[in-house]
């Protein structure tokens, strides 16, 4: 009876040490698996002509031996797959920026021109200053060409400006804006201000709707002193401005309405030379347009 109790007691100690040891040993292969390295997924893709295959290399410690697959399209790839190979993300921010980037240059040239004919000269040149692309755009030489249409006149479409149309729209704005300023001066009736207008020459000349004709600049100043001193002043409106400007001379001619005449306008023409960084002015001629023979009276509110 003592032998078989301790042969009981023997077996039962070995398989209790068997089991902690198998348990152990299993609690250690988790700990392992557990620590083990995430996936790391590849995109090894060969290009053909006919198609294009697309293999994912796995290296993690699974039973996929390296590869888990191919494609034959990249229309193939999964969302999650894109994005474990940080291409999604970066492939539509790139799409999004080139299509941005080339709106307006996708555009038609001529739709792009009647688009910016819309805008008015100082709207163009804020426009210019907004980006490289929008100054592209805002400098086209056909842009200008229709602004400069719409602003002044369709006299001069065959003309070929030769710093561009933009150039020339500028150097007709200034002319323009100078000989706004001569009819400013008769209206405040200022002889300090036409005298700094004219250029101080001996060409100068100036033929009143009168019939005067005057020569020199003194000759031609001492008139318009007279004319301020006059104590009738008239109220006129000055249109159909047309301007045509070369390097450094410039031509405007008009019409001017004077309120108090039913019978008809006076034709104005302006000359302007370029001295010394402005416009001044070289001759004016103001005629009376003859309607239904009433000259005299023409000439009287001259």
């Amino acid at each position: 009876m003592e032998i078989t109790a301790f042969d009981f007691t023997l077996s039962q100690s070995f398989l209790i040490a068997s089991s902690v040891t198998l348990l152990s040993l299993l609690l250690a292969f988790l700990t392992l698996r557990s620590k083990s390295p995430k996936p790391d997924l590849t995109v090894h893709s060969s290009t053909s002509a006919a198609s294009t295959t697309k293999t994912i290399t796995c290296r993690c410690c699974c039973s996929c031996n390296g590869e888990i697959g191919s494609v034959n399209s990249a229309d193939s790839f999964t969302a999650e797959e894109k994005y474990l190979n940080g291409g999604g993300a970066a492939e539509e921010m790139v799409v999004e920026k080139q299509t941005g980037a080339s709106m307006m240059e996708q555009l038609v040239p001529e739709i792009t021109t009647h688009a910016l004919s819309y805008l008015d000269y100082p709207s163009l040149c804020r426009l210019s200053m907004t980006n490289s692309l929008m100054r592209k755009a805002a400098n086209d030489d056909n842009a200008w060409k229709a602004l400069y249409h719409k602003d002044f006149t369709l006299e001069q479409d065959s003309v070929t400006p030769v710093n561009g149309w933009k150039a020339y729209y500028a150097a007709t704005r200034a002319i323009v804006n100078v000989n706004t300023e001569f009819f400013n001066i008769i209206r405040e009736r200022s002889l300090q201000a036409m005298s700094q207008l004219w250029l101080h020459a001996d060409y100068v000349k100036c033929t009143h709707a009168s019939g005067e004709n005057l020569s020199g600049y003194n000759a031609v100043i001492q008139s318009w002193q007279f004319a301020f001193n006059w104590e009738q002043g008239l109220d006129f409106q000055v249109r159909d401005v047309r301007a045509r400007v070369l390097t450094d001379m410039a031509w405007v001619t008009m019409k001017m309405y004077v309120v108090e005449m039913d019978n008809g306008p006076f034709n104005v023409t302006n000359v302007f030379e370029f001295h010394n960084g402005r416009w001044h002015l070289v001759h004016h001629h103001c005629s009376v347009m003859v309607l239904d023979g009433e000259v005299d009276q023409q000439i009287m509110h001259a």
